[in-house]
């Protein structure tokens, strides 16, 4: 690859051109005469333009750029419109180098020329016109797109010498480039592994950058519910079936008839959802990215680690932590406190602040509870010893709770005033029916004397009454296994819960209906079962998946609540009776590795760490 001072110094090519130097094509049209500077505007507009005329059009531009000032604006943008990443070597060397000149020349034309390079980070659209009229537009399949992505940064990288203050300017256009989150995962995919490769040599963007990554991921999870993924998989998989089952038939069919009851099975990794589709994607590139940045040569770079966690966290409060009912974008930190328990502890720690802290909303401080819980009960990675160090937390700021409202004047069942406590009792109640094997492994009687010091039953008899308020799956279960201990005995409480229960009649359907409200806290656990299939691959191994419950553990049939539509999905949490049916389990295992999607030409799932 020639130098950039080689073609500084190279002599301009012989090409076919009309009309005068651009340097007295420029003078002219300041006197006022414009014809050649039209001829000049349709040379460069023309589609046939060949690589020679091009180098030698940029060898004149780059002689002249002190001449380009902002009169000159419209020259410059058809110069900047060229077709030059699909060009040869030598255009593409040559249109660098004009690039340099152009920006310390000219730096009003920063913007456009980064705009340019922004633009380039999704693959172009190939237009077949017939007659003038439409006839095809799809995405440019072409495999030298990693190779156009290359010199794009590279760009960027040398623009940024020549200017310094390239990155601050840089910012607000990859705002405006984003493109829209229901375009096709080929084309969020390709933008968002360039978004984050920018960070590589320009960290000064990365927070920037990462969060608006996740304000756009969060988008399409918020727009896809657990729920509504399983339905799309199991509706192909029901097809696939009808599918497999007419297949001997299909021959006597008629044209129509074959089009109604013929499915194309889609590819295994492929999800039906179409916007889990695109959000699985584009998971996989951000947990590669995180992987790439963190390890190299497989070995754990703990000061890049920390750094990035440190970025991560902050996106997390900002974005992640006050949005309900998302899905899958939280576990990025999931990820990332895998690679060493003293992040998840110090995930945890900052947690266990926002959730104690009086002057943070309310909102925040029972979805802090909500993550301490989801993540002790889910990573496997975290020691029973670090479960045990978050109840001695837990369970002490409840005790001390109690103690404060018993002496006022508002020691009542109210989740208004006492969400925070609600949600902490839960997150202690779903830490317990997790991790209660592993608290009581070893030896069973200091065990034992462990979970009885906790005083279990001081906080379900307690006038609060956290299990009126507490999901009913998560009531029932702890109150089997606290029962089959004997810490403590739950069911007078959960009976006479159960005779106090109002029923809500709601309308909003168009028809009157009677519900029981059993979510009241409208909580969810963030680290429920990950369903999107290519990226849940990189969980493998650090996800802990619920173990059937059917020993036995039995309870009063009469006195269980029943789940309604408003409990929130768990793997363990889609059971009603604990007596007459075995717990429902999640897959146990997953795919041990993770592939960057393999369309052609798709970006590859690495960020090599190097300048271009």
């Amino acid at each position: 690859m020639l130098g950039e001072s080689e073609f500084l110094s190279s002599p301009p090519r012989k090409a076919v051109r009309f009309g005068g130097t651009v340097t007295e094509t420029l003078k002219k049209y300041k006197q006022g005469d414009t014809v050649d500077y039209d001829l000049l505007m349709t040379q460069l507009a023309d589609p046939e333009i060949k690589d020679a005329q091009i180098i030698n059009w940029l060898q004149e531009f780059r002689g002249a750029v002190a001449q380009l000032t902002k009169d000159f604006e419209h020259l410059v943008s058809k110069i900047l419109k060229l077709p030059w990443l699909c060009r040869s070597l030598m255009v593409v060397e040559e249109y660098l180098a004009f690039l340099s000149n152009l920006v310390s020349a000219q730096t009003v034309y920063l913007r456009p020329c980064l705009r340019m390079l922004v633009s380039n980070f999704v693959p172009g659209r190939i237009v077949i016109q017939e007659n003038g009229v439409d006839i095809s537009d799809s995405e440019d399949e072409d495999e030298n797109l990693p190779r156009n992505f290359d010199i794009c940064h590279r760009a960027l990288q040398m623009i940024a010498k020549y200017v310094p203050s390239t990155p601050q300017f840089l910012m607000p256009i990859l705002v405006e480039k984003f493109p829209f989150v229901n375009k096709s995962a080929r084309i969020l995919e390709c933008y968002v592994h360039n978004l984050l490769r920018v960070t590589v040599y320009f960290p000064t963007l990365r927070l920037e950058i990462l969060e608006l990554v996740m304000e756009k991921f969060l988008k399409l999870d918020v727009s896809a519910s657990r729920n509504d993924i399983e339905d799309a998989e199991e509706a192909v998989e029901a097809n696939n079936g009808l599918s497999t089952c007419a297949e001997e038939g299909l021959f006597d069919m008629d044209e129509d008839d074959e089009k109604q009851k013929v499915h194309l099975a889609l590819p295994s990794d492929m999800m039906a959802h179409p916007v889990a589709e695109r959000l699985d994607i584009l998971m996989s590139v951000l947990l590669a990215y995180i992987k790439d940045i963190c390890y190299v040569n497989g070995e754990l770079v703990l000061t890049r680690t920390k750094e990035l966690y440190r970025d991560l966290i902050v996106v997390f409060d900002k974005l992640v932590l006050p949005t309900h009912a998302s899905c899958h974008v939280q576990y990025f930190m999931f990820y990332i406190c895998s690679f060493k328990l003293g992040l998840a502890e110090a995930f945890l720690e900052h947690l266990w602040k926002m959730l104690q802290h009086p002057n943070n909303p309310a909102v925040i401080r029972q979805a802090a509870a909500g993550y301490i819980g989801s993540f002790l009960a889910r990573a496997a990675y975290i020691p029973v010893i670090t479960v045990k160090a978050c109840l001695d937390l837990l369970v002490p700021w409840i005790h001390h709770y109690i103690d404060n409202q018993d002496a006022g004047t508002k020691a009542y069942c109210d989740v208004a005033l006492h969400g925070s406590f609600y949600s902490a009792c839960q997150a202690v109640f779903y830490i317990f029916i997790f991790r209660y094997k592993q608290l009581l492994h070893g030896n069973l009687r200091k065990g034992l004397s462990y979970l009885q010091n906790l005083n279990f039953e001081r906080i379900v008899m307690c006038q609060l009454n956290p299990l009126k308020v507490c999901l009913p799956s998560v009531v029932n279960l702890f109150a089997a296994v606290t029962r089959k201990y004997q810490l403590v005995f739950c069911y007078t409480i959960i009976e006479r819960n159960n005779r106090q229960l109002i029923p809500i009649v709601r309308s909003s359907t168009g028809g009157d209906s009677v519900q029981i409200c059993s979510n009241p806290l409208d909580c969810f656990f963030p680290f429920d079962p990950y369903v999107l299939k290519r990226s849940k691959k990189m969980f493998d191994g650090i996800y802990r998946v619920w173990e059937d419950l059917s020993l036995d553990i039995q309870a009063p049939q009469k006195i269980m609540k029943q789940d309604t539509a408003e409990d929130e999905e768990d793997d363990f949490l889609k059971v009603e009776s604990l007596q007459d049916e075995t717990l429902g389990i999640t897959p146990s295992s997953f795919e041990s590795h993770m592939q960057s999607p393999s369309s052609v030409g798709s970006p590859r799932a690495v960020f090599p760490l190097h300048h271009f």
